[in-house]
């Protein structure tokens, strides 16, 4: 079997009440299952800290946010259970995100595609600089967004969904993504965009928690189906991975 990258989680707490995390597969920040669950189970467990209000959510480099599946791993795929085991990768992440009591920050500096598009839209307050492009790709390989649909839209709705999903060769631009609701600021450098996420979470992080808890329950209401709904997804996704179609596609990337 072909040796695959895991990727790799640091987390840093320079400003107290804050936690960042940094997921990271270079050179595209792609997600093997590895991340996908270590992600997930970071942000759980931050998640539990008393002594936490606010986690900054980014990726390593100053390129690609995240390129989504690893194609590699994917190619790996041989039956519909380790199919479905691997795109629950991204529903645990989803989930967790949303289960978190926390603010997370999203901040992206770069492209998104695939998976990377759904972490986008599941934070709470995402920022991004005006090279962070978007594109679901998904149909180009022969498989469909199941699994982060429902984040996607919630975030940016069923019309703006629809026109990506049904384009998987374009990329859709961050000044778009904004207008959509899925980004709420886009800067013009890294450096200004970190500047304001770090201010962001400066002034989050002296709010009452509960009340930041409480409001966290109210920004993500109607979901509470999703542990069972993103797992119906991942089986879609799992047995469409499995197609001909899909694997002469990834042998080709």
């Amino acid at each position: 079997m072909q040796a695959i990258s895991s990727g790799s989680i640091v987390v840093e707490e320079g400003q107290k009440g804050v936690a960042k995390v940094i997921f990271s597969n270079p050179p595209t920040n792609s997600m093997p299952i590895k991340l996908l669950e270590e992600l997930a189970t970071t942000i759980e467990t931050l998640g539990e800290r008393s002594d936490l209000q606010v986690i900054i959510l980014q990726s390593g480099g100053e390129r690609t946010f995240c390129s989504g599946a690893d194609f590699d791993q994917l190619l790996q795929i041989k039956d519909e259970k380790s199919g479905k085991i691997f795109f629950n990768g991204f529903a645990k992440i989803i989930n967790s995100i949303r289960k978190c009591p926390k603010i997370i920050i999203g901040r992206v500096q770069g492209k998104a595609v695939g998976g990377g598009v759904g972490l986008a839209v599941a934070m709470d307050y995402c920022m991004a600089t005006k090279f962070a492009s978007i594109k679901l790709s998904e149909l180009n390989i022969g498989i469909i967004p199941a699994v982060i649909e429902p984040a996607v839209e919630r975030k940016i709705g069923l019309s703006a969904f629809s026109q990506m999903a049904l384009n998987p060769d374009d990329f859709f631009s961050a000044d778009w993504a904004k207008e959509k609701g899925l980004f709420m600021e886009v800067f013009e450098s890294i450096e200004l965009m970190d500047e304001a996420v770090e201010n962001l979470a400066n002034r989050l992080k002296i709010y009452n928690p509960e009340a930041l808890s409480e409001l966290k329950k109210i920004l993500w209401k109607n979901t509470d189906n999703w542990d069972e709904l993103l797992t119906e997804r991942a089986e879609i996704s799992g047995r469409l991975v499995l197609s001909e179609f899909t694997k002469e596609k990834l042998k080709k990337n």
